[in-house]
């Protein structure tokens, strides 16, 4: 039976060795919180109009703040999709999902979580041609959310780009800790690239994408393909990645009270996710400090209102050091999230565009 979690959407993980003194959580849904981090004066930029407008939604929604609920109080959260929808049906405009886009549950694995929602474009069908495949990784911090949450861009890339969308859910914290979710996250890449053709789609023509914590798997994905010899990706792309386990970083501070993601709810997650915080400087967390020579071209978005902006610009640098072909967009007035939001905020709009020209150039 596939588990289906009601979530917030994507906020990612985050815990500094200083928090070494409290020790992680329990596997249990049910384990209390980490004592709250002490509070930041800092007040984030303020967002566009159209962003607030969302942010306004969700706050109407009244949300309990994450970093003070179990992980099972936390997974029953309205989440920034919830926002966007509620935004939408404000604005006189449809939920229904997207009917040019059909989609299918398949497991890859045995646990109920291991399951990928498979994409495919109705426009396509019948069609000889072999379809570019986009194996994607949702956020929600490796312990909330899931394909549910995180529908709007899987649909908007499969639509878009003509191309298979392979939704990839994996096993949450704190049930499963780290690396469940990257070795997951393998083992769905190496299943895709087994099963591509027998979908219409083309083995030669996969790239890898993510939000949040799942753009971090997008990443660290690529590595694996790399260090196991298997067919490369052709692209990256990486949305507000988990990447860089400094805790002074700049957006670390001028975001700490932002909004739908903070500084207090990256500790939250770190704590539920790791197995200590040594866990914090492993490779496929702290991405700066892994072997990035040979990656493919990575194309990486931050939005500039979120304490994760500072991991996709250091991520870029240590990229470009390392050789590879890499553009980075921080995207203002936006939030964490915004990635979703492309129907009822311009800056989301504008970045889905640029992601889906960045991908489009890589399958020609």
């Amino acid at each position: 039976m596939i588990m289906k979690l009601k979530l917030f959407a994507g906020a990612a993980l985050w815990v500094s060795v200083a928090a070494g003194a409290h020790a992680q959580s329990t596997n249990s849904v049910n384990a209390p919180p980490p004592p709250p981090p002490v509070a930041a004066g800092t007040q984030p930029p303020a967002a566009a109009p159209d962003m607030q407008a969302v942010l306004n939604a969700h706050a109407s929604l009244a949300p309990k703040p994450i970093e003070t609920l179990t992980p099972l109080r936390a997974r029953l959260q309205p989440s920034a999709a919830d926002a966007t929808m509620k935004v939408m049906r404000e604005k006189g405009m449809s939920t229904a999902p997207e009917p040019a886009v059909t989609t299918q549950d398949l497991p890859y694995g045995s646990d109920p979580m291991q399951y990928a929602r498979v994409y495919k474009p109705v426009a396509a069908s019948g069609s000889a041609a072999p379809l570019p495949v986009i194996v994607y990784y949702h956020g929600g911090g490796w312990v909330i959310a899931d394909v549910n949450t995180y529908d709007a861009a899987p649909r908007l890339l499969s639509k878009q780009l003509n191309a298979i969308v392979v939704s990839v859910e994996y096993r949450h914290a704190p049930e499963f800790k780290f690396p469940a979710q990257h070795d997951d996250a393998g083992a769905a890449y190496r299943w895709v690239l087994q099963n591509a053709a027998a979908w219409g789609g083309d083995a030669n023509k996969i790239a890898l994408a993510g939000e949040s914590a799942g753009g971090n798997l997008a990443v660290a994905t690529a590595i694996y393909a790399r260090d196991n010899n298997l067919t490369a990706p052709v692209h990256v792309l990486s949305v507000y990645p988990i990447a860089n386990s400094e805790m002074t970083l700049p957006s670390r501070r001028d975001s700490a009270n932002a909004k739908p993601l903070n500084a207090a709810m990256l500790k939250w997650f770190g704590h539920y996710y790791q197995n200590s915080p040594a866990d914090a400087q492993d490779p496929r967390l702290n991405l700066v400090a892994a072997n990035l020579r040979g990656l493919p071209p990575t194309t990486i978005v931050n939005a500039q209102i979120d304490p994760l902006r500072s991991d996709g610009e250091t991520l870029a640098e240590a990229m470009r050091r390392a050789g590879d072909k890499v553009e980075q967009r921080t995207c203002p007035g936006v939030t964490h999230e915004m990635f979703g939001m492309g129907s009822v905020v311009r800056g989301a709009y504008d970045a889905n565009l640029y992601a889906v020209e960045r991908l489009r150039a890589a399958f020609r």
